[in-house]
């Protein structure tokens, strides 16, 4: 479905932004032909936005490549350094990380994705690094459904009009029914399980963070190997070191100074 976009938009700054984002993890290094490629743009266009960045400090080429520079990063730390969520969430990540044993993360939600603010990394369980600013599809996480199941109906069934259910693993969730059927249920219960939907072999359960308010803000995971933990020890012994650490994270984004609190 086509954005619908205001008499306000700056085209420009658009192309330039998703010149920004033709860069990942899959594509650290491109070259002129495929940023015209995944953005849509003409050659001659793109080669103007990569020189223009690069101008200004925030690509690098050697001639026939191109990639992103560290300065991308300042991008980002802007609005990392305005929430008081990531600092708050850091020192509560960090103990029940020691508690369980077991990396632990808190994301947002953005769009179709969840985008990862604060992490806390015991060990390495997926066959792709995670680090504050990795995305991953809502649909298939844990914190996903955490996110999810608090929107308002109109706001996940535009969600769910745009979505697409791939089958990531053969344990995905790929049907609009099935997907409704679990975040009701994640709406209830107040916490999320997720089992190998997102990678083969990962579980990850989450809890939401809620604001002063009582809105859905991020949410804390914690995720282990299958074949080290089992379901029924993910619900007993993880689920409430989880809760714990959510509560105390929404404890003290309470008493956060409002002009840095997390926005809604």
């Amino acid at each position: 479905m086509e954005e619908t976009r205001g008499a306000h938009h700056v085209q420009s700054l658009d192309r330039g932004l998703a010149v920004i984002r033709a860069f990942g993890a899959d594509a650290p290094e491109l070259t002129l032909s495929d940023v015209a490629r995944v953005t849509g743009l003409t050659r001659a266009a793109a080669r103007r936005f990569l020189l223009t960045l690069a101008d200004l400090g925030y690509v690098r080429t050697d001639g026939k490549y191109f990639s992103l520079t560290a300065r991308v990063l300042e991008l980002g730390y802007a609005y990392l350094s305005s929430m008081s969520l990531p600092e708050v969430a850091t020192p509560h990540l960090e103990r029940l990380s020691a508690e369980v044993h077991e990396s632990s993360s808190v994301s947002v939600l953005e769009g179709g994705d969840i985008v990862y603010v604060a992490r806390i990394a015991v060990s390495r369980i997926m066959t792709v690094s995670i680090n504050v600013g990795t995305r991953f599809p809502a649909y298939a996480t844990s914190m996903g459904h955490v996110l999810l199941a608090d929107l308002p109906e109109a706001e996940l069934d535009a969600y769910l009009e745009q979505a697409r259910l791939d089958r990531l693993t053969s344990h995905t969730l790929t049907s609009e029914a099935a997907l409704r059927t679990e975040l009701a249920e994640v709406r209830q219960r107040g916490w999320a399980l997720v089992d190998q939907e997102l990678e083969e072999g990962l579980r990850s359960v989450a809890a939401p963070i809620r604001s002063r308010e009582g809105k859905v803000v991020a949410a804390v995971n914690v995720s282990t190997h299958a074949s080290r933990t089992t379901l029924e020890a993910v619900r007993d012994e993880m689920v409430p070191h989880l809760i714990e650490a959510a509560e105390r994270i929404e404890a003290d984004l309470a008493v956060a100074p409002s002009s840095r609190a997390t926005r809604g």
